[in-house]
């Protein structure tokens, strides 16, 4: 017996699965019939034969669809998901022709995350970049009308005022190197890498490039790290940067004459870095604050060390972006370990 087909149907299905646009065709029981590419990129989790809503159970999108499904039209919601990261997405709910007490539908996906994170970090620059940079400017200001007037003629002044003024605009340069590194991982940071790093070898790299950093706080770097390459879906860049600022960091704040000790570990699904100190350790109450940004546990230590109060916000948000987490661990008087736990390249994704 010849089985029926709908070249209604089958004309639609192929329609969306050729287009550029992020779209899926439900039916009448919410189950994806068809998807385009965009939308399989979008949202890899969903599959044909599949309801909707076991990716996606917001109770305002599935509140959505039941409205056009059963009474036809055409609506337009906003949905922010929130895990793995936040991305937030303008979705067009509208519905097709038929003649049963529900209709199928076709969403079609605007992803606004780069749009919207964009704004957002245009009011934080904004904000956060004029708090900070108003005491430096200050201090430049206050010692350029000193040489302009009662030190015009004080050569010693001058030199020690002009030393002053150098190192606040460093300091300046810091700060607006530390937000704009921010700013642009945070504005991709729902595409997730997908290149293999091997952590073995960025460690060895930044030990090497801070050797001499530490030799002045008379700190011993020490590397304990497998000898094959550890590999991670990564951006070797903002690697490089998360080890770095944790190295330099430990540096910084822990013992003078003491040890930091990098350690590289391998896993089947997940890989890590952790950076040890053995300073003088943080309080419990502010571990949970100490990402966030220009938090600072003792602000005149930091920026005496020349820390811009961003250094650890920028790991967190890297590790964010590379699907992982940070830990820290610490006491006080017994120093800490911060450590970057991340996917093992080719391992599949870590479920929320």
């Amino acid at each position: 017996m010849a089985i029926a087909v709908d070249p209604f149907a089958s004309a639609t299905h192929a329609l969306i699965e050729a287009m550029g646009a992020a779209v899926v065709l439900l039916d009448v029981q919410g189950v994806a019939q068809a998807l385009s590419p965009a939308m399989r990129a979008l949202i890899p989790a969903l599959e044909t034969g599949q309801p909707l809503t076991l990716v996606m159970r917001d109770p305002d999108l599935i509140e959505a669809i039941d409205g056009v499904a059963r009474q036809g039209g055409r609506q337009v919601i906003e949905l922010i998901e929130r895990v793995p990261v936040e991305r937030t997405f303008r979705i067009h709910i509208s519905a097709l022709p038929g003649a049963g007490w529900r209709r199928p539908v076709v969403l079609t996906f605007e992803d606004l995350s780069e749009q919207r994170v964009t704004e957002r970090m245009r009011v934080d620059f904004v904000a956060n970049a004029s708090h900070e940079l108003r005491t430096p400017l200050a201090s430049l200001l206050g010692f350029v009308e000193t040489l302009q007037g009662p030190a015009r003629n004080d050569a010693g002044a001058r030199d020690r005022f002009l030393a002053i003024m150098r190192e606040q605009g460093l300091r300046m340069a810091r700060l607006v190197d530390d937000l704009l590194s921010l700013s642009r991982i945070e504005l991709r940071a729902h595409l997730a890498p997908e290149t293999p790093v091997d952590l073995t070898g960025i460690s060895r790299e930044i030990v090497d490039s801070l050797t001499l950093m530490a030799r002045e706080r008379e700190v011993t770097l020490t590397l304990r790290a497998p000898t094959e390459p550890v590999r991670v879906a990564g951006d070797r860049d903002e690697l490089l940067r998360l080890m770095e600022n944790l190295v330099e960091n430990a540096i910084k704040y822990g013992k003078r004459g003491g040890e930091v000790l990098i350690e590289v570990l391998d896993g089947p699904a997940e890989c890590s870095v952790g950076v040890r100190d053995d300073g003088p350790g943080i309080a419990p109450e502010h571990l949970p604050r100490l990402t966030e940004r220009f938090y600072r546990v003792d602000t005149a230590a930091s920026r005496e060390a020349g820390g811009t109060g961003l250094g650890l916000a920028i790991v967190k948000h890297i590790v964010l972006r590379h699907r992982g987490r940070l830990t820290i661990e610490s006491a006080l008087g017994e120093g800490a370990t911060f450590r970057a736990v991340l996917p093992r390249f080719g391992a599949p994704p870590r479920k929320p």
